[in-house]
């Protein structure tokens, strides 16, 4: 096992802050995470996926385990669906564009989200109508303590906005090791309506293989890379109100922008709120706030996780302030 100490992770994370583990150790297999997990000299442990949504405000003690577990499989198939079990080190963005290349449909309105493929459920992923619990039929994980490994289905996952059993009740309890999505292979459903999809789309006939090609123009036009520009996507979740409390609001702003929801509620787009505070491209040293997009916090180069902290929490005071919403950060906070 090849455990380095004082590692940087500057590497290791989207925003690129600078920030050190004690020790550090790369693990391809389960076996390998077993025994880094009970390593006789290190009690406490971080597991690392794609460092995509994460913002270090401090270095990391114990020993970091970053998930490098590789594969992707067919495990059961019929005429119209097929399951696809892919592991957790995977790329996401490289496994959509897997799944699409062999003409599964399903996920491609979750193209070019940054990460790995075993942290995907912990957060639910989602964007342009389309949420990771719609396609998920299962994940193994292996309990931190015991080293047991387990079963989760959609039930057990307990998904919910940006949210699941992983990030709950659950937090810190297990490592998931796979993850299984069940596709279409014929008569897709597509979602369109979401967001400037059908205006991207134009002529062309929706498909999957469409559909993900208008997001990733979508996501490339409002979004910065992050081997360019340090970030880790949406920093802030959109805030979800009561019928009343919208109504209310709504009075105020009556051009702020609202989606209904099955239960009642109506979502509102964080990024609206921060934008009309005037957040957009304002710039503190090098921590900032995205040009284009008001919900994406970045860095521009030597930027501290604290840095990029304090701006996110001027801005909560504000939003809440003038608002009277509490944004929730989306991003893990360490």
């Amino acid at each position: 096992m090849n455990i380095q100490t004082h590692y940087s992770l500057k590497n290791w994370n989207t925003f690129g802050v600078d920030q050190t583990a004690e020790a550090f150790v790369s693990v391809d297999s389960i076996d390998a995470l077993k025994a880094a997990l009970n390593h006789p000299d290190y009690s406490h442990h971080f597991i690392l996926g794609g460092g995509s949504n994460l913002l270090l405000t401090q270095a990391l003690k114990g020993l970091c385990i970053h998930i490098n577990l590789k594969g992707i499989a067919v495990v059961q198939e019929n005429e119209n669906e097929v399951v696809v079990e892919a592991q957790a080190g995977e790329n996401w963005h490289d496994f959509v564009c897997w799944t699409l290349a062999q003409g599964y449909g399903g996920l491609e309105n979750l193209s070019l989200i940054p990460g790995n493929v075993g942290t995907a459920p912990i957060q639910n992923i989602g964007a342009y109508g389309v949420e990771l619990k719609d396609v998920f039929a299962g994940c193994s994980a292996l309990h931190r303590k015991d080293l047991r490994l387990q079963d989760f289905d959609l039930k057990q996952a307990a998904f919910g906005y940006r949210s699941s059993y992983f990030k709950t009740r659950g937090k810190d309890e297990y490592v998931i090791c796979s993850v299984r999505f069940r596709l279409t292979k014929d008569k897709h459903r597509l979602a369109t309506s979401y967001g400037a999809i059908t205006t991207a789309l134009g002529d062309t006939p929706p498909s999957p293989q469409s559909i993900a090609k208008a997001v990733i123009a979508i996501r490339q036009s409002k979004l910065p890379d992050p081997a360019v520009l340090g970030n880790s996507g949406s920093f802030f979740k959109n805030p979800v109100l009561s019928k009343n409390d919208f109504d209310t609001l709504y009075q105020r702003y009556p051009a702020l922008p609202h989606y209904p929801q099955a239960d009642g509620t109506v979502k509102v787009p964080a990024g609206w709120l921060i934008d009309t505070l005037g957040f957009k491209g304002k710039r503190q040293g090098d921590a900032g706030v995205h040009e284009h997009q008001a919900l994406v916090l970045v860095n521009h180069g030597n930027a501290s996780g604290k840095d990029i902290l304090a701006l996110a929490q001027e801005i909560q005071a504000r939003v809440k302030t003038t608002f009277g919403i509490a944004l929730e950060a989306e991003v893990n906070i360490l």
